[in-house]
């Protein structure tokens, strides 16, 4: 089998150059020649998805910032806590891709009843939600906070940026952070905006671990 990547589609998205890549039986996305995901594991993305349903309150409304290859959203359905899940992607390619190249991967999960998509920017979508609207927040947009895919996703993680997810989460409810890499500030920022905060780390074959930031019960004035 070939091990040289083929080109299955190159487009110009909102960041600038997408494509997707197939190498053997997998496939790869790629944003401005730096690689962003594949479909050969997708452990810690399954994790930002479970960890965080585990501990969000009911009824167990989720919203995922960030399709991908789709690994997230089918850990999502596949949670007995996810009663709907809310897919926000700027990228309408990523979302044709997993309609189509990547949807026997996981299960076509996109036509399951209980997900909503969204072609948005997910820091607009946050910023404009009602509070309280959702039980569970996991981003994995970019590389983490210190990687970004574009410049402008960079708001996500500021102080302003991580109080406006708070406060689109009902009491108890809970915002993860996928990252490639350890982000201490992150999780300083996280700490004065939630009662908790876990750092959960999955191993990988070379580099620093990834990294899922967990802020479980946002605080509330007064």
């Amino acid at each position: 089998m070939s091990t040289e990547a083929q080109v299955v589609e190159r487009t110009t998205g909102h960041a600038g150059e997408l494509v997707l890549r197939r190498v053997g039986d997998h496939h790869e996305i790629v944003a401005n020649g730096v690689f962003l995901m594949d479909t050969r594991g997708g452990s810690s993305e399954r994790l930002l998805v479970t960890a965080t349903a585990d501990r969000m309150p009911a009824p167990g409304r989720m919203l995922i910032g960030g399709l991908g290859v789709g690994f997230s959203l089918a850990a999502a359905l596949k949670h007995p806590a996810v009663t709907a899940v809310e897919v926000v992607e700027r990228e309408p390619a990523v979302v044709r891709w997993n309609r189509g190249h990547l949807a026997p991967l996981h299960g076509d999960a996109l036509a399951d009843p209980r997900v909503t998509v969204r072609e948005a920017d997910v820091a607009d979508r946050i910023a404009t939600a009602e509070p309280g609207a959702f039980d569970a927040i996991c981003l994995d947009t970019d590389n983490g906070p210190d990687w970004l895919v574009s410049p402008a996703n960079a708001r996500l993680y500021t102080d302003s940026g991580l109080a406006a997810a708070a406060r689109a989460l009902a009491p108890g409810g809970v915002l993860a952070v996928w990252s490639a890499a350890p982000s201490p500030a992150l999780v300083a920022r996280m700490g004065g905006l939630f009662t908790e905060t876990t750092t959960l780390e999955v191993p990988v074959e070379r580099g620093a671990p990834d990294v899922v930031t967990l802020g479980v019960g946002p605080r509330r004035e007064g």
